[in-house]
């Protein structure tokens, strides 16, 4: 096995904005939950709140947050403003306070793939890797998932960090086999190329990142993969 020096991961740099986008385009068709004691005026004045914060969103973040925190004061069981918070707290690198908002959100939905995902995200940027990797496990065990190559992706990259590279290249040709995709295939056949060239598999570390010039073209990622492919050429 080729000896590399592992740099630090980089900031769950794909997926934060991906995982939210899931969130936001059901809250405009359907209300989050409201079960529980909440009553039925306590509901209404929670989603009102909830609303109000998704407009806010990109034009007025702290706004929103101030929404999505009198939606959760109203009905602390409204799962989606209990996400946005949590969105909101990493966008401003508060991941303790994010793991905890969405803690809560599994708590009032367990099989919430997405939530599972993101959680898995946040875990990762704070350096805990098996926590993040049964987060993306959890998410998985959903049937229903519907945008899996999120959590098969983020697992490889957690199981590469881990040194588990046959697994990552494993996660990572699952998350390759999802369509529509959700993550970009250039970045994932980066991923995939990096793994097989930390395995000495050069031919097939090649191969990979090949693709990822060929989807990619002259963009960041076909970059970074040409970088790699000239250390193979030596």
């Amino acid at each position: 096995m080729r000896a590399t020096i592992q740099k630090c991961p980089e900031p769950a740099s794909y997926g934060f904005g991906s995982t939210v986008a899931v969130i936001l385009l059901s809250a405009l068709v359907i209300l989050s939950l409201t079960t529980g004691c909440a009553s039925k005026n306590t509901s209404k004045k929670a989603d009102g709140y909830f609303q109000e914060g998704v407009a806010q969103l990109g034009t007025d973040q702290q706004r929103a947050f101030v929404s999505f925190q009198k939606a959760v004061q109203e009905n602390p069981r409204h799962r989606d403003a209990h996400y946005l918070l949590a969105h909101l707290y990493a966008k401003q690198g508060k991941f303790k306070e994010a793991e905890q908002e969405l803690r809560t959100v599994l708590d009032i939905a367990p099989e919430y793939s997405e939530a599972h995902t993101y959680l898995g995200q946040i875990l990762a940027h704070m350096g805990r890797w098996r926590e993040a990797m049964e987060s993306y496990r959890a998410a998985l065990s959903n049937p229903l998932y519907g945008t899996p190559d999120l959590a098969r992706f983020h697992l490889g990259r957690a199981l590469a960090q881990e040194g588990d590279m046959r697994e990552a290249i494993r996660a990572y040709e699952d998350a390759l086999l999802v369509q529509p995709p959700n993550v970009p295939p250039e970045r994932v056949h980066l991923e995939l190329g990096r793994a097989y060239y930390k395995l000495g598999e050069d031919e097939k570390a090649r191969e990979a990142l090949i693709q990822v010039t060929e989807l990619d073209k002259s963009g960041e990622y076909a970059e970074q993969a040409g970088a790699l492919l000239s250390r193979l050429k030596h």
